[in-house]
């Protein structure tokens, strides 16, 4: 078999990678396209990965699409950024709209474990408040869940993704201690701690899905820097590493290199999915589907999957499928100490203050926090000529100040907006379908909260003795909404437990159905939901209510 992971499946043949272990391999259970199985589900990411997980242990039938490769981190991931772009979704896109996304690193990934993969493994709980914005802080979209029981799924994820963070958390209720001790915080840290303390705010080390100390079949984190690319020790707490596993362990099938373009309907229930294959378009029947392709990919296989009964595409009865997409700010405060800091040693983000989280007396709805920031050369040229307009011998000359940089980066809640959206264009892509339009821009509100955050960040280092402090005032990271979690089918596409109003044995679980996306990274929620979401499908079938889905009694 190629040792490219791009040639041909490497889950196949009864077996799969063992991530853990250089060569060798683990068996997999494989399903024939013909096996009408319990659940499908597209996508291995934050959202699809627990599902699978969840679903084999409770002894369903389950095979898990993915579009991208099936990587073994200890052989793959090379340290070197531009190598590792084959992480990110960098099929062809539109972007447009008054602030157009830049689409790839920090907004996706096409690989098994999804964007999990390369995430910067900040894992952050929302403010409860944030669960019902619109009654209590008077703005957005409530959600149909409450944040007591969320904090209780948020429990569960910290322990099934081994966080590391700080013995006590400043911020919202009390929570149980994490699993893993707090990393030591490098140079940039330490001066987001003494700019926070120099304005009288909280900081805290930051919770981190990397392994502080051995765990299992990981190696605890090396601080070699690259954290927002794919980790060569498995120190990294990826879905490739944690959920997939599982799951394949209770007999679950991982497809990759499968492209799900279409999901069969007939009779008002979902069938089955066409994905291709090696070259070919297949179908893999299915008593239910479950979406877990993240805030562009699952808006774009519903209306992909239009048909004469559903002629504006899938669960779109609301008109509400691509709607009110949301990104999250990632502007960000730049200066020089005098002294060696060197910020791109360890994780990019060991420190955090949450402050603006949980202060409400502003001028702005939502909130933000921000964080130490430790970028790599090559990302950082593209700071210094995308912010500072700084190319040749003044670029040259700026990167020899490289060891003596410090950086602080919010991640701000954007509001929802129905005029934010994905729909198709006419275009199509290597598999035949047509690829999304992505229109997107900023609120008054985002403008303020930006403005709000990078003047704060700047007095912060300011206070610290940081020089020559400029600005990067246009980046943006995370997503969320487009397939939207609501309270009835007029207000939204599926209901609390993630189940599409218009289609019952039709899922969708990943950041797509955020109402509102918070000021923190949104990997945990995403997972804690996809975690209650596999245990409500089970509620529902011991209750009788997925009457199509038969249990599987015993693995092959």
């Amino acid at each position: 078999m190629s040792s490219d992971p791009f040639a041909a499946p490497r889950a196949a043949h009864g077996r799969a990678p063992n991530v853990f272990r250089s060569d060798e391999w683990i068996p997999m259970r494989q399903f024939d396209d013909s096996e009408e199985v319990d659940f499908v589900v597209v996508g291995t990411g934050a959202g699809g990965g627990p599902v699978l997980a969840g679903l084999a242990e409770q002894g369903y039938s389950v095979v898990g699409f993915d579009a991208g490769p099936y990587f073994r981190p200890l052989q793959d991931f090379a340290s070197d950024e531009t190598e590792q772009d084959k992480l990110y979704w960098n099929d062809d896109r539109i972007s447009e709209g008054a602030n157009p996304l830049t689409m790839g690193g920090k907004n996706s990934g096409k690989a098994v474990g999804g964007s999990t993969v390369h995430f910067a493994m900040v894992s952050l709980r929302f403010r409860p408040e944030w669960f019902k914005a619109r009654s209590t802080l008077g703005y957005g979209a409530d959600w149909p869940l409450d944040w007591r029981e969320m904090w209780d799924w948020y429990t569960a994820a910290e322990r099934a993704l081994s966080i590391s963070g700080p013995i006590t958390y400043p911020w919202g209720p009390k929570r149980p201690r994490y699993p893993m001790r707090a990393h030591p915080i490098n140079g940039a840290a330490q001066i987001l701690a003494r700019g926070a303390e120099a304005m009288g705010y909280s900081w805290t080390e930051t919770p981190l899905a990397t392994v502080s100390a051995p765990h299992g079949d990981s190696s605890p984190c090396v601080y070699r820097g690259f954290c927002r690319f794919g980790c060569s020790t498995n120190a990294k707490q990826s879905q490739l590493v944690t959920f997939i596993p599982r799951a394949i362990e209770q007999g679950a099938e991982i497809r990759d290199l499968a492209m799900v373009g279409r999901i069969e309907v007939k009779d008002g229930r979902v069938t089955g999915v066409h994905y291709q294959r090696e070259g070919r378009w297949r179908f893999q029947k299915a008593r239910n589907v479950v979406v877990a392709g993240y805030a562009i990919e699952s808006p774009r296989l519903l209306l992909n999957s239009a048909t004469d009964a559903f002629p504006d595409g899938l669960a779109n009865h609301s008109g509400l499928v691509g709607r009110n997409l949301m990104s999250q700010s990632n502007q960000a405060a730049f200066g020089y100490m005098d002294e060696v800091v060197r910020a791109y040693k360890a994780p990019p983000s060991t420190t955090i203050t949450e402050h603006w989280n949980y202060e409400d007396k502003k001028d702005f709805h939502g909130g933000y926090c921000w964080m130490a920031q430790g970028p790599l050369p090559i990302e950082t040229t593209t700071i210094h000529t995308g912010s500072q307009g700084l190319w040749g011998s003044a670029l040259r000359d700026e990167m020899l100040r490289y060891n003596h940089m410090v950086g602080l980066k919010m991640v701000g809640e954007q509001l929802p907006n129905p005029d934010n959206r994905v729909t198709l264009a006419d275009d199509t892509d290597q598999y035949g379908l047509r690829i999304p339009r992505i229109t997107y821009a900023w609120g008054d509100n985002d403008k303020t909260m930006i403005n709000h955050a990078l003047d704060q960040m700047v007095t912060s280092l300011g206070l610290v003795g940081a020089k020559d402090i400029f600005r990067q005032e246009n980046d943006m990271n995370h997503l969320g909404g487009t397939v939207r979690m609501g309270f009835t089918p007029e207000d939204s596409v599926v209901d609390r437990d993630c189940r599409s109003w218009d289609i019952p044995n039709l899922f969708i679980c990943d950041g797509s159905i955020f109402p509102t996306v918070g000021g923190v990274n949104p990997s945990l929620t995403i997972t804690a939901i996809a975690m209650r979401t596999a245990a409500r499908i089970g509620a529902m079938a011991r209750r009788g209510e997925l009457s199509a889905t038969a249990k599987r009694t015993a693995h092959a």
